[in-house]
């Protein structure tokens, strides 16, 4: 579950109401149905976990939500936040983890990684360009590392 929020973006409400049929693995995309704002959008499934999904879907073979505990109910938002709490204490995370932190960071390294403002504005779903700017700013400390054309030309 934290590799799918990490790896799409996803808030915790998208990943409990996910469905078998919200997947389209074949493509390497799902959808998020009645998201925030009650919008659907697109979402990427990283080609690394893929594999690892089809395995988890046949062996729980889900009836209704991929993610279910096990009286086949979905999972709560605080029980979601106890697993990415204590995941990340288990890796000696000393910061304060929490499931939103995996979305922060999956728009800040797409950001670092070159992806333009409005394909993450769309993956994430914002209206406004303003609210994904956050991560460019969050991004912002990479920029020290790029050389002035200046530089070049010496």
């Amino acid at each position: 579950m934290i590799k799918v929020m990490y790896s799409a973006g996803l808030r915790v409400s998208e990943l409990l109401n996910l469905k078998l049929e919200d997947l389209e693995s074949e493509k390497n995309y799902g959808w998020v149905r009645k998201g925030k704002g009650n919008k659907d959008r697109l979402f990427i499934l990283a080609s690394s976990l893929k594999q690892e999904l089809l395995d988890f879907i046949e062996k729980n073979n889900p009836k209704d939500y991929l993610f279910t505990n096990n009286k086949n109910q979905k999972y709560s938002s605080r029980t979601i936040q106890e697993i990415v709490k204590n995941t990340a204490k288990k890796l000696k995370i000393n910061k304060h983890i929490h499931p939103h932190t995996l979305r922060h960071s999956f728009a800040t390294h797409l950001i670092e990684n070159g992806y333009d403002l409005f394909s993450v504005q769309s993956l994430l779903g914002h209206n406004s360009s303003e609210t994904t700017m956050v991560y460019i700013h969050l991004a912002n400390p990479n920029l020290t590392n790029i050389k002035s054309p200046l530089d070049s030309l010496t």
